[in-house]
C-alpha cells in the first residue's frame, strides 16, 4: 500500500488535507496523490473523501455518490461544507 494511503488514517476527525499536503510528505505531486487516492481499495478504513484541493474545494471523489457522497462523509465528521468547499480552519499539517 502507497504511503499516502497510510497517512490518511493519520488526520485527525474534523480535519481534512490537501493533496498538496500529502504530496509534500510524499516527495510527489498533487496530481499523483489525487490518482493514489482515486485507486484506493479501502475507503472505509483510508478515508480518502478527507483530501481536498488547497483552496478548500472538493474535486473529485469515486467513492459512493460522488462528490455529493464527499460532501456527507465531511459533514458527518463535523466538517461544514459551505458552497462546496471547506474552510481553511479544518486543514490538517503532518509534521
Amino acid at each position: 500500500m502507497h504511503q499516502a494511503i497510510l497517512l490518511l488514517k493519520n488526520i485527525p476527525k474534523g480535519r481534512v488535507v490537501t493533496y498538496k499536503e500529502v504530496a509534500r510528505i510524499c516527495k510527489t505531486s498533487p496530481r499523483t496523490i489525487g490518482r493514489i487516492m482515486a485507486n484506493n481499495s479501502d475507503p472505509v478504513g483510508y478515508p480518502c473523501y478527507k483530501v481536498l484541493a488547497s483552496n478548500g474545494d472538493l474535486r473529485g471523489y469515486s467513492g459512493c455518490a460522488g462528490l455529493l457522497g464527499k460532501k456527507k462523509l465531511l459533514e458527518k465528521d463535523g466538517i461544514k461544507v459551505i458552497e462546496g468547499k471547506v474552510d481553511k480552519k479544518y486543514f490538517y499539517t503532518f509534521n
